[in-house]
């Protein structure tokens, strides 16, 4: 007996949707969206155990004071060498872990970090370069920094950037650009350029080395229009009378960064390089941005707003 037409159209129809739902269920797999939780790289544990802190290390940033640094600065920027300076300003703070700022008062789910805000200023041609970074990085050094924010000011406009740790890294970008204007998007955790300026200052001993992969600077990222990704490096660290030179090379990018400090507690920044292809198209050159260290103050800056506090930036030769 011949199956009838209406039961051959049902059967069609039935496998016609089953084919569609696992189509569905294959896409939503393969989805570009998806984001890979567990890192390749030689990354930091979520759950590490946490760092012992030394008297030293106690002494030296629970003194109720930050440690401010200025540097001269040689800023590569559309092709050429700019002048101006650098500040790094370190200081240890209470950090809500949640909501993933600082923390107005002292509560059990607080967490420690030393904070670096790094800024830089110098001019190109008639209008002025302001770029500043934040990183927030756990003084126990049991995890990535918990927040990394970026921004830059000049007279075309200004760019914003944050990339927040929670389950993926969570990042966020404003810009005045037409191609970047407002991003959202998750990254895989591995290592991040921002985060090692503070890593530095706690457990230098445990910095990456090898081929990794690494998140570049969001400044970098910003300024040079770059994806917001991990890319492959290769770090290093070499020691030469008493400074520690810790380099970051991305063949990718072709572009690395060189960071010197002291081989001992508490190991200050000395200064740093950058070289990468400045400007753009086919006339982009290859420079080496420079800083080096000029004065290095421990003080209560918070406290210090007054006219008369003024002439303290003279100490730090700003």
């Amino acid at each position: 007996m011949k199956p009838s037409f209406k039961y051959l159209l049902f059967s069609t129809l039935v496998f016609c949707v089953f084919l569609f739902v696992v189509s569905c269920a294959d896409k939503a797999t393969a989805s570009p969206n998806t984001v890979n939780t567990v890192s390749n790289d030689i990354s930091l544990v979520e759950k590490k155990p946490k760092k012992e802190l030394s008297k030293n290390f106690k002494a030296y940033w629970y003194a109720g004071e930050a440690e401010i640094t200025s540097y001269d600065l040689k800023q590569a920027r559309y092709g050429e060498l700019r002048e101006g300076h650098a500040v790094l300003i370190y200081v240890t703070e209470p950090f809500l872990p949640n909501v993933q700022v600082k923390a107005d008062g002292n509560g059990a789910d607080n967490v420690n970090v030393l904070k670096l805000n790094s800024t830089k200023n110098y001019l190109t041609g008639i209008y002025p370069y302001s770029i500043m970074s934040s990183s927030f990085y756990p003084v126990s050094d049991n995890q990535h920094a918990i927040k990394i924010s970026a921004s830059v000011q000049e007279w075309c406009g200004h760019v914003y950037s944050q990339l927040n740790n929670r389950e993926v890294f969570e990042f966020t970008s404003h810009s005045y650009f037409e191609g970047e204007a407002d991003q959202e998007s998750t990254l895989a955790k591995n290592w991040m350029e921002n985060e090692i300026w503070n890593k530095i200052r706690i457990n230098p001993a445990d910095l990456p080395t090898g081929e990794i992969k690494m998140i570049p600077s969001l400044e970098y990222l910003r300024t040079g229009h770059k994806q917001v990704k991990a890319y492959m490096a290769k770090a290093k660290a070499e020691a030469s009378n008493g400074i520690i030179n810790y380099s970051i090379e991305y063949p990718d990018l072709q572009r690395s960064i060189s960071i010197q400090f002291t081989e001992t507690f508490p190991y200050t920044i000395e200064g740093w390089t950058e070289t990468f292809k400045s400007g753009y198209g086919p006339n982009a050159k290859t420079l080496t941005s420079k800083a080096t260290k000029k004065k290095l103050l421990k003080t209560p800056y918070w406290r210090q707003n007054g006219v008369e506090d003024e002439v303290i930036r003279q100490d730090l030769e700003l």
